[in-house]
């Protein structure tokens, strides 16, 4: 646990400044008493699962990343809203890395020595306790300092959720009558071939909803991609993602159907129609649904 002058050797005194909670929007803010360190930390214990030592290290590991990504300015004006003790895990004097969430999470996953879904559950955990502590003002502030694709990071409210990994890989077992091994095969050789045919912002809208995992199958896709999107019918699309998952061909339609109804979940309608629009009349099948589908 940090030893810095705030914690002056004992345990961290309420601030008696009053603030407002943080609401979703629409919401009547209330007034109450600012959050101390030890209430920033007993809360992130309890929302990540976390004992006391390992609760600090995530918000360590999490905040000193976010003050690689943020300007000086930018950090100290968010230290002024936090408890003093967290003031030094947010020091920057280097101006901001525009790196992405990926990035985010490999420093904080290195800093903490957690894997990369630890660290996303960590770091969302972290991201909650700073809406709770921070203003309402200042968090909009934050949020707009940061890319799209730390969207499902901020707690800005359920319509942001995302699928965890165990949880979309489940849904497509369920359908298709896969294990977790073959399940993941399947999605990431229909997410592999989507690449080839979406334009590349697509990729990035569908990124943002899309468990850590995947977005960096969408990554390696985007890099290996020979170039812009590319038109090809059905047929060609299923024979791309049986041969990328190894299995027959007679197979591909039954899984693919599976990662695209998945898909459309996770994605929610808007945003799973903006993308396969850009598909031909031929590919409907494998997300229409029918009364006895999954």
């Amino acid at each position: 646990m940090s030893t810095g002058a705030g914690l002056g050797g004992g345990a961290a005194k309420r601030r008696d400044t009053p603030r407002r909670r943080i609401g979703r929007p629409g919401e009547v803010l209330t007034v109450e008493m600012q959050m101390d360190y030890d209430q920033f930390i007993a809360n992130l214990e309890r929302i990540a699962g976390l004992d006391p030592d390992a609760a600090v290290q995530a918000a360590r590991a999490t905040l000193e990343t976010l003050a690689e990504r943020l300007s000086k300015e930018e950090a100290r004006d968010l230290v002024n809203d936090l408890p003093p003790e967290l003031g030094p895990m947010l020091f920057t004097d280097s101006p901001a890395e525009r790196f992405d969430v990926d990035e985010f999470l490999r420093r904080v996953s290195e800093r903490e020595r957690v894997d990369i879904a630890a660290a996303r559950r960590h770091s969302e955990a972290v991201f909650t306790m700073l809406a709770r502590t921070i203003s309402a003002k200042r968090l909009a502030h934050l949020m707009a300092q940061l890319p799209k694709d730390f969207t499902p990071l901020l707690p800005v409210g359920p319509d942001t959720e995302v699928l965890s990994m165990e949880t979309f890989l489940d849904r497509v077992s369920r359908r298709a009558g896969l294990d977790s091994a073959a399940s993941r095969r399947a999605t990431e050789a229909v997410l592999e071939t989507l690449v080839e045919r979406v334009a590349e912002g697509s990729v990035d809208h569908m990124s943002v909803r899309l468990p850590a995992d995947l977005r960096l199958v969408l990554k390696r896709a985007k890099a290996a991609s020979p170039g812009p999107a590319s038109r090809m019918p059905v047929d060609e699309f299923l024979r791309r993602v049986a041969e990328r998952a190894k299995i027959p061909a007679y197979l591909a339609p039954v899984q693919a159907r599976a990662v695209f109804h998945t898909l459309r979940e996770a994605l929610g309608d808007k945003e799973f129609f903006d993308l396969v629009v850009q598909l031909s009349g031929d590919y409907e099948w494998l997300w229409i649904r029918r009364r006895s589908a999954a």
